[in-house]
């Protein structure tokens, strides 16, 4: 049996993850650098960062199902709208690998159970019996969203909604979220904190909505990962390493929608050609191969989006300082 060593797999998911993590953090200064401005009265010194308004996908549903019935591509929060759609179509082609490459809450996630398990000597799981339920909940919220948009709100309604001051400084808002916390969210971030210490990925495992809807669309994917059982050699470290905590050792094919295809478990294997991503569960995919082509489609949709006018929002600086005065006052139509 010829061993195989693929820990280079982690060490480029991490460098991209990372990567990905710090242009978000400085997205993030940069546009609370704006808001600032805007809320001193002042044309603001540093241009908004679009990319902010990857963390409104709800907003981006809306917007997905206006220029599907409409054919209006949202000029007030477009970044949005193509981040949701990369994403869509990211998970279609390449399972879950949003959530597994490129998610800067997962990117997170990933950190604080990591030092958990530094501080316990282990990460904790949950039961079945309880896990299964848990599990539930985020497939339950995002029924509740898309029931509420695709189907009870009419493309008139939406439409509406995307034109209101409320939508246009949203983005402002989900910042003052957390700059100006309430007791409530500061209690709800700590114990949310806590649990994911102690168990793996506890917000995309239980409760992420969005990650739910991803793992649903993720079931369509050609690509799933594989394991050949007459070169496995039953060692168990896919299945330990893991972080979805799927049973990779005993399946010839993960078809579970919590897979994110991190290829942490191909990463693992030291079995040449016992473990890797496949096409339609025939072919077998080099990992470099799936992870150009993670990299190739998220970004492509995003410099193509750039290239045509769908990233920078239409609403001008001028227009944000005439609604900051009231944007505490401003409440979800």
């Amino acid at each position: 049996m010829v061993k195989i060593n693929r820990s280079y797999i982690r060490k480029i998911r991490y460098t991209i993850q990372w990567a990905i993590f710090l242009v978000v953090i400085y997205s993030g200064y940069k546009f609370y650098l704006f808001t600032q401005a805007l809320e001193n009265g002042l044309i603001p010194s540093v241009t908004r960062p679009p990319s902010v308004e990857g963390f409104m996908p709800i907003g981006a549903l809306m917007a997905l199902k206006q220029w599907i019935t409409e054919g209006i591509f949202d000029p007030i929060h477009p970044a949005a709208l193509v981040i949701f759609i990369s994403a869509l179509l990211l998970v279609i082609i390449l399972k879950k690998s949003f959530c597994g490459w490129i998610c800067p809450v997962g990117t997170l996630s990933e950190v604080i159970w990591k030092v958990g398990k530094k501080i316990f000597r282990k990460n904790f799981v949950i039961p079945k019996y309880i896990d299964y339920p848990l599990r539930s909940l985020k497939y339950a919220l995002m029924a509740f969203f898309l029931y509420v948009i695709v189907i009870k709100m009419s493309p008139s309604e939406i439409g509406i909604f995307l034109n209101t001051p409320y939508w246009k400084v949203s983005d402002i808002k989900l910042l003052k979220f957390f700059t100006e916390m309430s007791l409530t969210t500061k209690i709800t971030l700590s114990i949310l904190f806590v649990l994911s210490l102690l168990y793996k990925n506890f917000w995309c495992r239980y409760l992420c909505p969005y990650g739910g809807l991803l793992g649903l669309l993720s079931i369509l994917s050609p690509i799933k990962i594989r394991r050949n059982k007459d070169k496995c050699i039953k060692c168990g470290l896919c299945a330990k390493n893991c972080p979805s905590l799927l049973s990779v050792d005993k399946k010839e094919t993960i078809h579970s929608p919590e897979c994110t295809g991190c290829l942490i478990c191909v990463s693992h294997c030291p079995a040449k050609d016992a473990l890797n991503p496949a096409i339609l569960n025939k072919k077998a995919l080099r990992p470099e191969v799936f992870i150009f082509t993670v990299i190739a489609v998220f970004f492509g949709i995003v410099l193509i989006a750039k290239l045509t006018g769908k990233w920078h929002s239409h609403v001008s600086p001028d227009e944000l300082r005439a609604i900051m005065p009231f944007i505490h006052t401003l409440t979800h139509p």
